[in-house]
């Protein structure tokens, strides 16, 4: 049987390293999406490895007979048909556990730049910190902390289990919605090998939208919205919203305008509806904190990604 494994999206060093010394190759060309059922073939590929990047629907596994296996580095599976694959004995894995701090850590980056400002301090420091320092200054000194506040998590698996640890080793209150969780126990590890417990109980969705100062949401992608405009009028008066999960979670439209009624204080977005093209109004809104999708993408992430996708494809495929 061929040992070849084709990531089309990249995996890091670690991850090849790991596939090398068992005997597998490794191929890092990115190729094209209509060149991909050709080139598999061709190379007589047994693995393909993709990101959010790669399709891997039905036309694709048909044609492509000695395709063993596909993976997913990250969690989200919607760019693969994981179903019909698994119909035709295709093992599909994912590493749903590697990349849940990073997108934890970026939910934050995106709430401590809102609840001061920085969104919006470092795009206009560059134009008017020289000239008009004083006037900046008082724009941007009525922030707010974090430590004493109530965060709404919507989705409780991994990634909002990651975040909610952050947040309750800076002192917030923490609060969950999830249809599948009742309770969870959440550990919090420290540097020098001290543990602490805490023992959550599962909200309504509608407590979370009326009792939150800030919300994040950790979803699969979603038919309907699962913040809307109904929901945000539910919202307490000056919460900040973040979305790290899926693009159309959050329905964009409502949230520009309950922002500009004052209703959202702050937004960050690391995902959009329209990706990879995002609305212009969310580009150049000044309330709207914004990253490009890279909530996993960290060195670290990316070495566990590539490690634990080398460990399952070493013990499917040997």
């Amino acid at each position: 049987m061929s040992k070849k494994i084709l990531a089309n999206d990249g995996i890091s060093n670690s991850g090849i390293q790991a596939l090398e010394t068992a005997g597998f190759e490794v191929l890092t060309t990115t190729v094209a999406q209509e060149q991909l059922v050709n080139f598999i073939n061709e190379q007589n590929i047994v693995g393909l490895l993709v990101r959010s990047a790669t399709q891997v629907r039905s036309e694709l596994i048909d044609a492509c007979p000695n395709l063993k296996l596909i993976g997913r580095g990250g969690v989200g599976m919607d760019n693969i048909d994981v179903a019909y694959a698994k119909e035709k004995g295709i093992h599909v894995i994912n590493t749903p556990a590697s990349s849940s701090s990073s997108v934890a850590e970026l939910v934050f980056a995106h709430l401590f730049g809102g609840v001061r400002f920085l969104y919006d301090a470092n795009r206009n420091m560059p134009l008017e910190g020289d000239k008009n320092f004083k006037v900046l200054k008082k724009n941007y000194g009525k922030g707010t902390e974090l430590r004493g506040k109530t965060l709404g998590v919507i989705g409780f698996g991994r990634i909002g289990q990651a975040t909610a640890k952050i947040a309750l080793g800076i002192g917030m209150k923490v609060i969950f919605y999830d249809p599948f969780i009742e309770e969870a126990k959440i550990e919090l590890t420290f540097f020098d090998g001290q543990t602490l417990s805490f023992s959550l109980q599962n909200s309504t969705k509608e407590e979370i939208l009326k009792t939150s100062d800030f919300i994040t949401l950790h979803v699969p992608a979603q038919k309907e919205y699962v913040i809307g405009k109904k929901e945000m009028e539910m919202m307490k008066p000056g919460v900040g919203l973040v979305n790290a999960a899926r693009g159309g979670v959050i329905d964009e439209v409502a949230l520009v305008d309950a922002i500009d009624k004052g209703k959202v204080a702050f937004a960050g977005l690391d995902v959009f509806e329209s990706e990879p093209v995002p609305e212009i109004r969310i580009l150049m809104h000044p309330k709207i904190s914004l990253s490009p999708h890279i909530g996993a993408a960290t060195g670290e992430a990316q070495d566990r990604i590539g490690t634990e996708l080398a460990d399952q494809i070493i013990s499917l495929l040997q």
